[in-house]
């Protein structure tokens, strides 16, 4: 689809249950160093730290290079959910964005597509923005249904902003809601897509968002890639037409962070 030189390139850092207050401080300069602060209007990029982490991260990364994201939070507003926290908590925090979706929650947690859009509602009612994380198993790919497994993943998620997101919420679709395509077998394995079995799956999604949410806000839209994103892949993927930046996971708390993040900004400009 055309327009893709509109979307503004997306870089987000998954830490998952991993990191220090120190490696805060270390992610935070890197970037710092290695890029002119001008590429906040060139590259958006987001971090997601451990939940205890997030203050901190708040405090230490630059507000005008870096983001904060949650990786989850509980689809209620409130109530006797030990150990969770709501969209509200997580804007009032200061919080702008959180992760939904991704796969290790939908395996190791048992969410649903269900409740991953519920979660999804919660925080774009909330005024969060999403990083919706969907992909398919590598017995999925295998058999050669692919599509069939992600577009049951989009279609879950197109009837709830039908149903359970509010009008402020929808008219800012754009701002409120980034997909992160990260097929499975790809995540942490070091296997990867090839540029174009990533290319294709893309332009699928794109195609997908045009027949349900219009021609427009699927040009505009983001689709991002996660799997093992790395120094070595991320440059020749970030040049198809399709994916616009990256979920990364291991190499978030590394110094191919920046590099990531370089690639991304040569291919925007």
């Amino acid at each position: 689809m055309e327009l893709a030189h509109s979307r503004k390139p997306f870089v987000g850092g998954n830490w998952k249950m991993n990191g220090t207050l120190l490696k805060i401080k270390q992610v935070a300069a890197e970037p710092c160093k290695r890029c002119p602060r001008l590429l906040t209007f060139v590259v958006d990029i987001v971090i997601a730290p451990p939940t205890p982490f997030l203050a901190p991260a708040m405090n230490t990364f630059p507000g005008a290079i870096m983001a904060v994201s949650a990786q989850n939070l509980n689809e209620k507003a409130s109530g006797a959910f030990t150990g969770e926290h709501s969209a509200e908590m997580l804007r009032e925090l200061g919080v702008t964005w959180t992760i939904v979706g991704h796969s290790e929650r939908r395996s190791l947690f048992c969410e649903s597509d269900e409740l991953v859009c519920a979660k999804t509602a919660s925080a774009v009612n909330s005024g969060l923005s999403v990083i919706f994380c969907f992909g398919e198993p590598l017995e999925t790919r295998e058999a050669g249904m692919t599509w069939e497994y992600v577009s049951a993943q989009l279609k879950a998620l197109f009837v709830s902003i039908e149903k359970a997101w509010d009008a402020a919420a929808r008219t800012k679709i754009l701002e409120r809601l980034l997909l992160a395509y990260e097929p499975i077998w790809a995540i942490g394995t070091g296997r990867v897509a090839t540029p174009s079995q990533a290319q294709e799956i893309h332009a699928l999604i794109r195609k997908s968002l045009a027949e349900n949410l219009g021609v427009e806000v699927a040009s505009q839209i983001r689709i991002i890639y996660g799997g093992s994103v790395n120094a070595k892949n991320c440059e020749v993927l970030s040049t198809q037409p399709d994916i616009d930046g990256f979920l990364v996971g291991g190499a978030s708390l590394t110094s191919d962070f920046a590099t990531i993040v370089q690639a991304s900004m040569s291919t925007s400009s």
